[in-house]
This record gives structure tokens, C-alpha cells and sequence, in this order.
């Protein structure tokens, strides 16, 4: 962040971008306000010379700046664009000799964002190589052949490798989006954020519920009603038996069904919401850890220390002091304040 102007956002919509992923930036980061109601972000949208760009719609965009403004970029964000994807994408002009000169303009400091299949670009760009990264599910299995030293994980919506950070398909972008301002700000700015935006803080299971799998036509009764009914209850016992029989379900039906639609297992789920119901109540409110280890369902301030350590490698005190205020201070490699750590569903790679 600059003393002079908010962090500032450049998009580089490219020829035949996807409108939804484009605005994303714009609606995320141009929410987001601190406490005296000053914006935090200035997003800029920007073409590669200025000019109005095709979209994957019927219709087009005019943007007001060309790649200049990439040079002046605290983060740069590229959405998806119609180049072509399966097999002979490693072929397709992922990587113009105008747009790898607009990238060569963007500051050493600065962040470096794709969303979807823009994971292309960067690939492309040699910026992966040696990284984990994630697109579409739908392509990772070509992605990862046509770029073979990256490590592909097709299993998150984000992965968040410092400066360069990738988005799976569409709202993973969104997802990634409100994981940067958690990541500049703090969980009350982004919460927020994603009130405002009417979408959720954080969504759990990467990109596994997303998958296309044949179910059978006799168990379409979903997890969804069983995982609201149990985060009611947080600060009681829940057994696996017990959310079966709420969802009508054998134990072994509802083990499965959940995995499916939620990509881990009811017990992995439950602990972690468990311990975000403990991060917000940390954030929140100035109850003791031992009150907060026991409305969350963790049992004892220790349970509460342990779990905590082990999933995000903070102390509960030491994490209410990062994300109380989001002071500026001690950032990690990947620009998180000291402790901090990504949410669910996204990669933190330092």
C-alpha cells in the first residue's frame, strides 16, 4: 500500500473476455472501505491498447486505459478470454508478443492474479513454473501436460502463492478476491465485503463439489439442510450418527453424499467450523479463550490451542491481536500479517 493512493487494481481484459470475471475485481475490491469510509482499493480496467475489447458475450467493453496502466499496478488481475482450451491449447496464442511486453511492465512488487483458464497465460509466461497452481477443473488434466513443471491442484478454488495466485473456474475468482482483502485487511473488512456483495465470506471444499459425478437417482437428497442444522449447534456434541439420521440418511450414505458435495468428510468439516466459529468470536468479541473454546464446541481453551496451531500455526491470543484492528505490520513471504493464514478451500504456498 502507497501513503499516496489506495492499492490499486488493474484488470487486463484481453480480446473476448469473460464479462462476469472482469467486473469481479471492480465489485470485490471497490466495496471495500476502512473504517472512516475511505476506500481502500482503486480498480482500474484496461485494455492492451486502450481500445474497446471484444467480449465472450454479444457485446463489447470500452475501457479507459491501455497497457500503461498495467505499469502502474499494485495487483493485476486477468480474467478469462475466449483463446481456446483441450487439446491443442498449448498451441493457441496464450502469450502475444503485446501482451507478454504489457506484462514485462508490471512492478516488481506487485501482485500477479489469474482467473480460470488465464492460469494459460501465466503458464505460458514461464511465472508457474515451480509452483502449485489450479484453473478449471475441467481442463487440469490437459493444463498439467502441457505445462509440466507446474504442479497443478485441482482440487482448490485458489492457491495462493505470494505474488503470483491463480482462481479454479468463475466465482472461484470471487473466492480469491474476498481471500486479498483477508489478506490485506483482515476477516471484518472482507466479511463485509461479502455481505454487501451477497455472497459468502469463504465457501468450503474446493473444487471436488463441482466435479461432475454420475449420482444415482434414488439418493438425490442432499447434505445442504443436515450442515446449516449443525452450525446451529457449534458449542454442543454432534456425532456422525446424529447428522445421518437429521439428513434421513444411512451413516454410510450420508459419509459418502457429504463427500461428494462437500469434498471432505463430515467430521473434517465440522472441526473447521468449529474453529471459524472461534476465529470470528476472537475478532469479535473479548470472551476469554477458554468461553470461546467452549461456544465453538472445542471443549477447552487447550483443545482450542491445539486446533488452532495445527490448522493455521497460531496461538488463539496472538490471532486476535493480528486480526482485531489489521494494523499494518510484520507481513509473511506471501504478504499476510505475521500468523495469518488462508482460508478453506484455498492453498498458501510461502
Amino acid at each position: 500500500m502507497t501513503a499516496e493512493r489506495p492499492h490499486r487494481v488493474v484488470v487486463l481484459a484481453l480480446d473476448g473476455v469473460y464479462p462476469f470475471e472482469m467486473t469481479i475485481p471492480v465489485r470485490i475490491f471497490g466495496t471495500a472501505e476502512g473504517r472512516a469510509g475511505e476506500p481502500l482499493y482503486e480498480v482500474l480496467t484496461c485494455s492492451l491498447d486502450g481500445r474497446p475489447v471484444r467480449t465472450s458475450a454479444d457485446f463489447g467493453v470500452t475501457v479507459e486505459h491501455g497497457a500503461e496502466a498495467v505499469a502502474t499496478a499494485d495487483t493485476l488481475v486477468i480474467p478469462p478470454f475466449t483463446c481456446g482450451v483441450g487439446e491443442d491449447a498449448a498451441d493457441r496464442d496464450w502469450l502475444s508478443a503485446e501482451l507478454a511486453e504489457a506484462l514485462r511492465l508490471l512492478p516488481e512488487h506487485a501482485r500477479i492474479v489469474s482467473m480460470c483458464t488465464a492460469s494459460y497465460v501465466l503458464a505460458t509466461a514461464g511465472l508457474l513454473d515451480g509452483r502449485r497452481a489450479t484453473t478449471h477443473w475441467n481442463e487440469a488434466e490437459h493444463f498439467q501436460r502441457a505445462f509440466p513443471a507446474v504442479e497443478v491442484d485441482a482440487d482448490v478454488l485458489f492457491v495462493d502463492g505470494g505474488r503470483v495466485l491463480t482462481a479454479a473456474g468463475v466465482a472461484a475468482g470471487v473466492d480469491l478476491c474476498l481471500h486479498l482483502l483477508r489478506r490485506d485487511h483482515g476477516s471484518t473488512v472482507a466479511n463485509r465485503v461479502a455481505r454487501l456483495c451477497v455472497v459468502p465470506p469463504w465457501r468450503e471444499g474446493g473444487q471436488a463439489q463441482f466435479i461432475e459425478r454420475p449420482v444415482p437417482h434414488e439418493e438425490r437428497a442432499g447434505t445442504s439442510a443436515t450442515r446449516a442444522w449443525a452450525l446451529d449447534r457449534l458449542g454442543r456434541p454432534l456425532s456422525l450418527a446424529e447428522l445421518a439420521r437429521h439428513a434421513g440418511m444411512s451413516v454410510r450414505t450420508f459419509t459418502r453424499r457429504f463427500r461428494e458435495e462437500v469434498g471432505t468428510t463430515p467430521g473434517q468439516w465440522l472441526t473447521r467450523q468449529r474453529i471459524e466459529h472461534a476465529r470470528r468470536l476472537l475478532e469479535a468479541t473479548d470472551l476469554p479463550v477458554d468461553r470461546i473454546a467452549e461456544e465453538a464446541g472445542l471443549g477447552t481453551g487447550a483443545s482450542l490451542r491445539r486446533h488452532m496451531s495445527r490448522t493455521i500455526g497460531v496461538a488463539p491470543l496472538a490471532y486476535r491481536q493480528t486480526f482485531r484492528a489489521a494494523p499494518p505490520g510484520p507481513r509473511t513471504p506471501a504478504g499476510l500479517p505475521a500468523g495469518a493464514a488462508p482460508p478453506r478451500g484455498g492453498t498458501l504456498e510461502v
